[in-house]
């Protein structure tokens, strides 16, 4: 529903209403120091303000970091306010109408005067005295220090990583755009430290003004009570003290809990939107929700409590915490795998933005409408689970973090139709049924299946979707069962492979460098950036990862380059040199420790003639008949079916002097095919020649 929504211009609602409810809020706060609040809004603010400060406190505990909540010097301003608002409010009921009994103040004030305290107004003005001895020596006297402390040295520290970020630059770790998201956030990690300086006074302030506002109600009741109502000294004084004390602890139990929030929130800033959608993003988390839901539902039970209300805001919470979480599910997953829809319709067609024209997702997978189904099962869809489960297996295998991949639906696709793209470009696309299975004959598959015909898209075998009906007869025939979601993912597995030079960048092989430095800091320091630039060993990298060899053993592969680093080589003759070093971990993947290497060779004549053409031509390229070089391909080509079929691997030998430039022939038509020079085999590891191919035509 969300990628739909989006598709017609309508994300930019939430925004509105939210920067709506909070303008109205503030001016509804000025207004209530001002003009009479009947008893009912007064109940209703005083719980609300309770809701606003365990939501504060649980988003403050769900804060990895300071900066993921960097609008709570803000929020605290706004909850400090309110606070002293319902007090002004408040201290015009009491000594207005507290003549008139307990009840005249409102539920929530009356039921803090008489069940919380019961009654006794000298128990609760120690227990008001205590909170507040709490609240303003220990919490927020030690809150204050740690934001004085926080600030300064945030503030003294960032020349420094000013200037660790400039070097960070120039040695080409960091891209430009990198550099300056770092400078950013290390400006809004100082303002942020210096707004909860600040803020940490309100919360010394609002203590201090709970106690002021207590003693002038009490006095203030007392001599309106006896003064102008001709209540006896001693009923005045219970009254009034009674009311003035439950006042008291309706403001400052929140005051206590925002307190711990300020505690918490600086000991553990600021984002380019609003206040009004920074605070409403930042305190969308469903595990802050529910446990505000269930405290207010309980303090609804509650004797005397106006408990209708209570479990009416308890309820609206919990039914904000489920449509929040829904929402996440749908929008994102554990595995960082995105769910967004592409944005093809506005609102206003007049003007275009940045983000509407550009996608800088690396993976992608493109759903039409009827496979949105794979990713809509609460947060683990099967599509997605299995998705996570490719990116794990071939970043383990690769050796570096394979990047996210984000799920796109596409209403324009035709029904059941998927595509994979890297980056823009579609690199493949076919077409699964949900709620069907797609069966695969063996050799042990000799009775045929009724069910539609195609062609498995990821090996090209003949297959057919059936029921689920028809699953026990199929595995009992033979057929290997492949639910749709497994079809997908088995592709993507294979374009990922293939193109897995295309996904590693700088910010990807940065994090393999940083986690090798941890176990062997002298060898990264001495060979990146000094003898190589990261940019140059990213290069290398692609090279490496172009032929589907693993980099997964960094740890060598610097080694190797501290050993080249004075023949002045150049990317590809780097790369080169590499191989023989890495074509351990390429077999390892792909042969039996125990078993042969099935290898394909070369006619010597024909393999001969390919050097001398080599030789003569002196080009980037090998240049040979292209007759010669269809029948090579169809040959080597036949002969690679032949070996899949037995779930075997082959390789094709050559010499060393044309095996790059034949790779780079051969991988053009068969880019399952490694090509692998003679010099590369390791000698611990048995060969079997199981073919020798030419370039003329069979007979």
């Amino acid at each position: 529903m969300i990628m739909t929504l989006q598709k017609f211009g309508l994300t930019g609602i939430s925004s509105t209403v939210s920067a709506l409810i909070l303008s109205t809020g503030i001016l509804a706060l000025v207004a209530m120091m001002v003009l009479p609040l009947p008893t009912f809004l007064l109940d209703t603010f005083f719980v609300s303000n309770i809701l606003l400060s365990i939501l504060v406190l649980m988003v403050a505990l769900h804060a990895y970091r300071p900066l993921d909540f960097s609008s709570f010097p803000s929020l605290l301003l706004i909850a400090t306010v309110l606070r002293l608002g319902l007090n002004v409010a408040s201290t015009r009921i009491i000594l207005g109408k507290g003549q008139e009994g307990p009840e005249a103040a409102g539920q929530v004030i009356n039921a803090f005067g008489q069940f919380v305290i019961a009654g006794n107004y000298a128990v609760g003005i120690f227990v008001f005295v205590i909170l507040v001895i709490i609240n303003l020596v220990v919490i927020t006297k030690g809150a204050g220090r740690v934001s004085e402390v926080s600030a300064r040295f945030t503030l003294d520290a960032m020349p420094g990583k000013q200037m660790a970020i400039d070097a960070d630059l120039n040695a080409g770790i960091l891209t430009p755009e990198e550099a300056t998201e770092r400078r950013n956030e290390v400006a809004r990690e100082a303002d942020f430290y210096g707004s909860m300086d600040g803020a940490s006074k309100f919360v010394k302030g609002d203590a201090v003004a709970g106690i002021l506002i207590l003693a002038i109600n009490i006095l203030g009741g007392i001599t309106i009570g006896v003064a102008q109502y001709s209540l006896s000294l001693g009923e005045a004084a219970s009254l009034y003290t009674i009311l003035s004390i439950g006042d008291g602890l309706v403001a400052q139990i929140p005051s206590l809990l925002l307190s711990i929030g300020t505690a918490i929130i600086v000991t553990r800033v600021s984002s380019s939107g609003s206040m009004s959608e920074h605070i409403g993003g930042q305190i969308s988390i469903p595990q802050a929700w529910y446990p505000v839901a269930v405290v207010i539902g309980i303090m609804g039970l509650v004797p005397g409590m106006p408990s209708v209300l209570f479990l009416s805001l308890a309820a609206i919470t919990g039914m904000i915490g489920f449509m929040i979480s829904r929402y996440a599910g749908r929008a994102e997953t554990p595995d960082m795998i995105d769910s967004f829809a592409d944005e093809e319709y506005e609102e206003d067609n007049s003007t275009v933005s940045a983000e509407q024209i550009t996608d800088n997702s690396r993976i992608s997978v493109v759903l039409s409408y009827p496979l949105i189904a794979l990713v809509e099962d609460e947060v683990n869809g099967p599509l997605v689970t299995r998705i996570a489960g490719v990116r794990k297996d071939i970043s383990k295998s690769l050796g570096f973090v394979i990047p996210s991949v984000r799920i796109k639906d596409d209403l324009n696709l035709e029904p059941n139709f998927y595509q994979i793209k890297i980056g823009q470009r579609i690199v493949a696309e076919d077409k699964v049924y949900p709620g069907r299975l797609l069966t695969i004959p063996t050799g042990d598959s000799a009775i045929a299946l009724e069910g539609e015909k195609v062609i498995e898209p990821t090996f090209g075998l003949e297959a057919y979707w059936i029921t689920e009906q028809q699953r026990t007869l199929a595995e009992a025939r033979g057929y290997v069962v492949v639910e749709p979601e497994a079809v997908i993912t088995t592709q993507l597995s294979k374009v990922i492979e293939q193109n897995a030079h295309e996904l590693i960048g700088q910010d990807e092989l940065k994090q393999v460098i940083d986690r090798l430095a941890e176990a062997s800091p002298s060898l990264v320091e001495s060979v990146v950036p000094k003898l190589v630039p990261l940019h140059n060993l990213t290069a290398i990298m692609k090279k490496l990862l172009e032929e589907q060899i693993p980099i997964n053993d960094m740890r060598k592969i610097l080694e190797v380059l501290a050993e080249l680093s004075g023949r002045n080589m150049s990317i590809d003759d780097t790369a080169e040199a590499l191989r023989p070093y890495l074509i351990p971990l390429l077999l390892q993947r792909m042969v039996p420790h125990k078993d042969a290497i099935p290898v394909i060779t070369l006619d010597p004549e024909f393999e001969n003639l390919l050097i001398n053409a080599d030789r003569q031509n002196q080009q980037s390229d090998l240049i040979i008949d292209g007759k010669l070089s269809q029948n090579m391909i169809q040959k080597l080509s036949s002969v690679v079916d032949d070996q899949m079929a037995e779930s075997k691997v082959p390789f094709l030998i050559v010499a060393p002097v044309i095996r790059k430039k034949l790779s780079k022939l051969v991988r053009a038509h068969l880019s399952d095919l490694n090509i692998l020079s003679f010099t590369e085999l390791p000698e611990s590891k048995k060969v079997e020649v199981i073919a020798t191919v030419s370039g003329a035509e069979q007979t």
